[in-house]
């Protein structure tokens, strides 16, 4: 789903912006697109140090685990037997 986004820009602005457009030859619009999506990836939600923490934390539980052949062979296993459903 698309939404609507209204932006009042002063005549200097709105006919720099337009200029930048017909440069790379796009429209106002895909110009604008374009530059909102370039400053999501510059200015991300979740620090750089905050993913490290998380990963760092998650690493510091100890689940039980298995053999990897033996853990999809219980999968595998349940499937064929129909367990779960």
């Amino acid at each position: 789903m698309s939404k609507r986004l209204q932006v009042i820009l002063d005549d200097e602005e709105m006919k720099a912006i337009a200029t930048l457009a017909r440069k790379q030859k796009v429209t106002v619009s895909s110009w604008v697109r374009a530059t909102l999506r370039e400053a999501r990836i510059r200015h991300p939600l979740i620090s750089g140090d905050r993913k490290i923490q998380v990963v760092r934390a998650a690493t510091r539980h100890a689940f039980p685990t298995s053999d990897l052949d033996r853990m999809l062979a219980e999968i595998e296993s349940g499937y064929q037997s129909g367990a779960g459903t």
